[in-house]
């Protein structure tokens, strides 16, 4: 308890002198140095952020490209689906036009027989 009280006493008994208070040059070579990091971390830093945002940009633009190229394809497959339905549906009116008396569709080479 007591060395408290004789160290603060001892302390201001001193002089104040700023040359051993300041870093010197040293402490400015080191200070220096640290920001000179510092500053090339945050530019290497703002780079491959910049990097990654360019490559989700392009990963969307891709995945636009190729939905829109699949829904194309959904759109053409389902028009030739509707043609292929029309024309099934044109050749079934013409065969049901084309049936005989009976309802058999006649065929080449099926000709009544001769009396």
């Amino acid at each position: 308890m007591l060395v408290v009280p004789a160290l603060t006493l001892l302390a201001e008994d001193e002089e104040f002198d700023p040359n051993t208070v300041t870093p010197g040059i040293w402490g400015f070579v080191l200070t220096f140095v640290v920001m000179l990091i510092v500053v090339l971390l945050v530019i290497d830093m703002v780079r491959r952020i910049r990097r990654v945002n360019y490559r989700a940009e392009v990963r969307e633009q891709l995945e636009a490209e190729q939905l829109e190229a699949e829904q194309l394809e959904a759109e053409q497959l389902e028009a030739e689906q509707l043609e292929a339905d029309v024309r099934d549906a044109e050749i079934g009116e013409a065969d049901g036009q084309a049936t005989d008396a009976a309802g058999d569709v006649p065929t080449e080479g099926d000709e009544p027989p001769a009396r």
